[in-house]
């Protein structure tokens, strides 16, 4: 009867080792520079961030709940700051950020959304809020 329980248990715990990496997130932070930040949190599963980060006070935020949701997070120079919030499936976020002072805010709530970005030059804004199934917006920007 020990030796039955023993097996079994080792079969769960080799097809529950085996069945992690198919509802795994992931995370990829690659930092170079002075006094740059990056976090977040994921509750779900299969979401995937990624940040690189070149310069100095820069500041990376990632929040996913859901599964199946993409954070891209770039950013060249400093002080910048670039979030993005995801709630739902299937949804991609991007934001660039090159130059000085920029901030971004991508906020998705849904399905199947995509909102992307680029911000160059100094001290440029931006805001976007996706709610529903199946949004789209781009940006791109250059301030002085």
């Amino acid at each position: 009867m020990t030796r039955k329980i023993i097996l079994t248990a080792a079969l769960a715990a080799f097809v529950g080792i085996s069945a992690a990496p198919a509802f795994a997130n992931s995370v990829s932070i690659k930092q170079f520079g002075w006094a740059n930040a990056a976090g977040g949190s994921q509750d779900g599963r299969k979401n995937a961030i990624g940040v690189h980060q070149n310069g100095s006070f820069n500041e990376a935020l990632g929040k996913q709940r859901g599964k199946r949701n993409t954070i891209a997070i770039g950013q060249e120079g400093w002080n910048n700051y670039g979030a993005v919030h995801q709630k739902g499936k299937n949804n991609a976020g991007g934001i660039g950020q090159f130059g000085s002072n920029h901030t971004a805010i991508l906020t998705q709530d849904g399905n199947g959304n995509v909102a992307a970005g680029v911000q160059v030059g100094n001290g440029c804004n931006a805001n976007v809020h996706q709610a529903g199934k199946g949004n789209v917006a781009a940006f791109v920007q250059t301030c002085p």
